[in-house]
């Protein structure tokens, strides 16, 4: 595991290739660290009129905000409530209901959300996510990414899967299955494709998929590296890792015309693993160019470059919050790495995780709650998630094998 997390810089170069085994059917979440105060909330079985539906609604919602670790379940009467009701209409089609009451004990207590809809059966599960979404936006003034997807790369027996799941680890939806080594998947701002590396043709290259129906373009194919790939905020133009002039260095290409703009023009060192800023304005990056990989900055107008990181031997993988005031990455402190946050503006760095086992490839949630990454549990590369104040963890382990390289999407519609 130590050498996945070393190579998340220099995976290609040093000839490092990862192994993965396929979840069977699902994720299952575990919390497994949650806020001491967080809030208490009773959700109430939904009331169902006709065919019973194949979802539990007030379970899945139930579901999701336990698991957030900013809600714990409750029966008392003083606490805010969700009431709901599923009618069936024919068809295969449910309308379906719910209220949050604001608790207290009131006799008449006061109606914070009241909403109606009529989907498909094969949207209730969907539907109970956004219920989810909006209570947790109401209660928390933050919005949910119960609705979110998750991508990530697993392997089953010689076959190299991109799999998407929901945000709870259900539905996982094949992207592409190969019997060549996937890497780096990366959402598109919009969250309808994923670039992402592929080596099926014996040779590094980037492809970018849409997630609805599976068709795919070949980005990039130079000789050695094709790497890393990471879109810009409007999504026009993908920054990527290329080594067809020397050691690796970062480019930008215009998705348009394909064109390629050169950023870094080093043969000492390596720099990968780009990331933009949400304005757009400047990119973080890892380098080795210090003596060890450490994260820098590069203004994209003045193309003056900036160490950021100075806590541990060894960061990478960094991407920024969105709001842009923090980053994320991967770190290195006495030969165990943990993902850590970097406070921008005062320097203040912060490991999350103390786990006790390697970590890599963190992944941050759409509205900055939580990070994504893997990890080891009993043994098996699995996911897990910890708040970006590390005050919750969740352990998604996998039923059968292992995973790696996950990429949380951005909020969809």
């Amino acid at each position: 595991m130590t050498m996945r997390k070393f190579a998340s810089l220099l995976f290609v170069i040093f000839g490092t290739l990862f192994s993965h085994t396929t979840f069977a059917t699902l994720l299952s979440m575990e919390l497994t660290r949650g806020i001491a105060g967080a809030m208490p909330i009773v959700i109430t079985p939904f009331s169902i009129q006709g065919v019973p539906p194949t979802e539990d609604m007030a379970a899945i919602i139930s579901n999701d905000l336990k698991n957030s670790g900013r809600f714990k379940l409750s029966t008392s009467k003083m606490d805010d409530k969700v009431v709901g009701a599923v009618k069936e209409v024919g068809a295969g089609r449910y309308q379906v209901s719910f209220q949050l009451l604001e608790g207290k004990g009131a006799s008449q207590p006061t109606v914070l959300l009241n909403r109606h809809y009529t989907v498909s059966g094969n949207e209730l599960r969907a539907l109970a996510h956004h219920m989810s979404d909006a209570i947790y936006l109401q209660l928390t003034g933050v919005r949910g990414v119960f609705s979110t997807r998750l991508a990530y790369v697993v392997k089953q027996g010689e076959k190299h899967i991109l799999e998407v799941a929901d945000q709870d680890g259900y539905d996982p939806r094949p992207i592409l299955t190969s019997s060549a080594s996937i890497m780096s998947p990366a959402w598109s701002h919009d969250g309808k494709r994923i670039a992402y590396v592929s080596f099926e043709n014996e040779r590094a290259a980037i492809y970018i998929t849409n997630v609805a129906t599976g068709a795919r373009s070949l980005v990039s194919e130079f000789k050695g590296l094709n790497q890393a790939p990471a879109w810009s905020p409007d999504d026009r133009k993908l920054a990527l890792v290329l080594s067809k002039d020397g050691l690796a260095n970062i480019y930008i290409m215009d998705l348009a015309s394909h064109q390629l703009t050169q950023l870094t023009h080093d043969y000492s060192y390596i720099n990968t693993e780009p990331s933009w800023s949400p304005n757009g304005r400047s990119l973080i990056f890892t380098s080795n160019r210090g003596g060890n990989a450490q994260i820098y900055q590069l203004d994209l107008a003045s193309k003056a470059v900036t160490r950021l990181s100075f806590d541990g031997s060894y960061n990478a993988r960094a991407s920024y919050t969105p709001d842009g005031n923090h980053i994320t990455m991967l770190n290195r402190e006495s030969g165990a790495y943990n993902i850590g946050i970097l406070d921008l503006d005062t320097g203040v760095f912060r490991v999350l995780t103390n786990t006790g086992s390697d970590n890599e490839s963190p992944s941050m949630a759409p509205n900055g709650s939580m990070i994504l990454y893997g990890t080891q549990y009993n043994g098996r590369n699995v996911l897990s998630m910890v708040a970006s104040d590390g005050s919750v963890q969740i352990r998604l382990p996998a039923r059968n094998g292992e995973v790696q390289d996950p990429a949380w999407s951005p909020f969809l519609t």
